[in-house]
């Protein structure tokens, strides 16, 4: 579980970590967090001979410089842009609630670059406000980029799965952030190309608090053994 790096093109601060060799996974984090609560996932998936790519949100500039607000296409340009300096061509591509929601932005605005789309929960329509952080350790949290993050959620419609693209959702049965409903209302929308994984007993936090589960999830469904 290596160490986090920061890649800053046109003075974007973008945080990344990256383990692994052989096809790329790239995992963004969800609102207000590190990319640390993925790092044992990121391990666990990685030992598997896949090369997994951790991002976070850019950190956010001073409001009074005057520049433009964050959109959910600048956060995908971002994934994207760490996928350029690390070589990668194309990948998986998904994250947790709201960096699946990054995911899916990506997955439309970069169709090649993008083999399947991994939804660690999935968020619901606009709009989403601060997130409940009770009982998450410190080192999980990125409380700075979370306003960014709502900002630009809420300034954007949720998009719909890319056309082609198959999208595997992984859901705790006990989240109540990104209830699994929401992730059987998508399948229902595109039942040919999505498919969904409980994970049991998982809250909203089960990509760092059930990794064996959702690593085999993962992997079974990559056929990466």
């Amino acid at each position: 579980m290596n160490d986090t790096q920061i890649f800053e093109p046109e003075g974007r601060a973008i945080p990344y970590a990256v383990e692994g060799e052989g096809p790329a996974l790239v995992l963004i984090a969800g609102q207000g967090l590190d990319i640390a609560t993925l790092a044992v996932l990121g391990h666990s998936v990685a030992q598997e001979d896949f090369r997994v790519v951790r991002i976070g949100s850019r950190r956010p500039v001073d409001a009074a410089s005057g520049a433009p607000a964050v959109s959910m296409n600048d956060l995908a340009s971002d994934v994207v842009d760490v996928m350029n300096h690390l070589g990668i061509t194309d990948a998986w591509v998904g994250g947790h609630a709201f960096g699946g929601t990054v995911a899916r932005t990506l997955s439309l605005a970069y169709g090649d670059r993008v083999n399947g789309v991994l939804l660690l929960a999935v968020e619901a329509e606009p709009s989403v406000g601060s997130a409940d952080f009770t009982g998450i350790p410190q080192r999980f949290l990125d409380p700075a980029v979370e306003p960014m993050q709502i900002a630009a959620r809420n300034a954007a419609p949720l998009l719909p799965v890319a056309d082609g693209v198959p999208v595997l959702v992984l859901q705790g049965t006990e989240d109540t952030v990104t209830p699994a409903a929401n992730g059987e209302a998508l399948k229902a929308a595109a039942p040919d190309r999505v498919s969904v994984v409980a994970i049991e007993g998982g809250t909203h936090m089960f990509p760092a608090t059930h990794i064996g589960a959702t690593s085999l999830a993962i992997e079974d469904y990559l056929d990466w053994d």
